[in-house]
């Protein structure tokens, strides 16, 4: 039995069960838990009418260890998938070392009083996952997840070595609404609002949020503007291949996006420190998420499409060789295939995909691991077949900025 433990009931989670359950060869028992039940409750009712199959659902605050604890000694799942918000990574881990069961993410932790992305705290919990014998996968969405593993595969390949690294997200989907984000606003703005910075040369280079831009014209979606940002697969990457002489990442970002986000700056709707209102704390950007579009109530209005790849320079027998490798995503084909957007989509299959590879003993380990470190081409192979084509191509050359 491959029994399944998915905590998160958001839009990558919603996909995530609904993909386990096209797999159910794989997922031969599936349960979902969240803070609000009545959520894994509806995503539970579209499984059941897209794939014939039932789920369990339950009610868990991954905050609260020992309560965590007890629902995975209840159910006693071979894994524990975390889909939940990168503040309870630490508390599910807990969770998971103390019953004894393996564990996977799709984001970093980072603490709820600081923007600040890194994966010490849970590279911390190596020895610990590694002296009990199980294993800990971080970062199988897409990026990170499929861009770290991209970059793998081009290094297993294409190139003997890597030089430089670009990753470019690119989301050309329209939802229709003056402002909203495609996934959690509180993560989404918090991680759009802190400092860009890129690894060069052996250390990082820290520039303002959203200083630098380029355009760059993406197939399937045009050209459009993105900007340089810091992601957490620039440290993990950085570590695990320390070759590459520089990594960058990119987003896109529409020009309302950029104006909407400004003024919120401005009038310190983004803060994440608390204020007093009317005798009690609040912290800005709670609220504002609060009053933000659910991102997954998006999927039905939302049209076009992604494109998410990397672009590797480097050396193949000692020639310089440049190569883009991108995955394209239909914003309505994924709303049609799970009821969630291409944004869902694109981190809830990678999710599905690194659990379905960790409960098949394909990939095994003890201690924790970064999903670079493990082969690249199960989980290339399972992205073809699982809704998430890819394509490669070789470029003239290296990037012109």
């Amino acid at each position: 039995m491959s029994k399944v433990l998915v905590i998160g009931a958001g839009g990558v989670g919603s996909v995530a069960v609904h993909k386990m359950a096209m797999n159910a060869p794989i997922f031969s028992e599936i349960a979902l838990a969240s803070r609000t039940k009545a959520k894994c409750d509806a995503i539970a009712e579209s499984v059941l009418a897209r794939t014939g199959q039932t789920i369990t659902t339950h009610a868990i605050d991954a905050d609260d260890v020992p309560a965590t604890v007890a629902l995975i000694r209840q159910l006693e799942p071979k894994l524990v998938v975390n889909l939940a918000l990168p503040y309870q990574d630490l508390h599910i881990m807990d969770a998971c070392l103390e019953v004894g069961v393996n564990y996977m993410d799709t984001a970093n932790y980072e603490p709820r009083e600081e923007a600040k992305f890194e994966y010490k705290w849970q590279w911390a919990y190596h020895d610990r996952f590694k002296e009990a014998g199980l294993m800990a996968l971080l970062g199988s969405g897409f990026d990170p997840g499929v861009t770290s593993v991209f970059a793998t595969w081009l290094k297993k390949h294409k190139l003997d070595t890597i030089r430089t690294l670009d990753i470019l997200d690119c989301n050309g989907g329209d939802h229709g609404q003056p402002f909203a984000t495609n996934f959690n606003p509180e993560i989404n703005i918090r991680e759009v609002t802190a400092p860009a910075r890129h690894w060069s040369a052996g250390k990082w280079v820290e520039t303002p949020a959203m200083a630098i831009k380029q355009e760059f014209a993406f197939e399937g979606v045009g050209p459009k503007n993105m900007y340089l940002m810091y992601h957490e697969e620039l440290e993990s990457l950085s570590k695990h291949l320390p070759e590459i002489e520089r990594i960058r990442f990119w987003m896109t970002f529409g020009d309302a996006y950029i104006q909407h986000l400004t003024v919120l700056q401005n009038v310190g709707m983004t803060r994440i420190d608390p204020v007093m209102y009317e005798g009690r704390e609040i912290v800005p950007l709670q609220f504002l998420k609060a009053v933000l579009p659910e991102p997954s109530s998006l999927g039905a209005t939302t049209k076009g499409k992604t494109n998410i790849g990397d672009i590797a320079t480097g050396f193949k027998d000692s020639e310089e060789r440049t190569f883009y490798i991108y995955q394209i995503c239909d914003h309505e084909e994924a709303y049609a295939e799970t009821g969630n957007q291409a944004v869902s989509y694109t981190t809830g299959v990678p999710a599905m995909i690194g659990a379905a590879l960790m409960l098949t003993g394909v990939w095994s380990g003890e201690g924790v691991f970064n999903i670079e470190q493990l082969d690249p081409d199960p989980y290339m192979d399972m992205l073809n077949s699982q809704g998430l084509p890819w394509q490669v191509k070789e470029l003239g050359g290296p990037l012109g900025f």
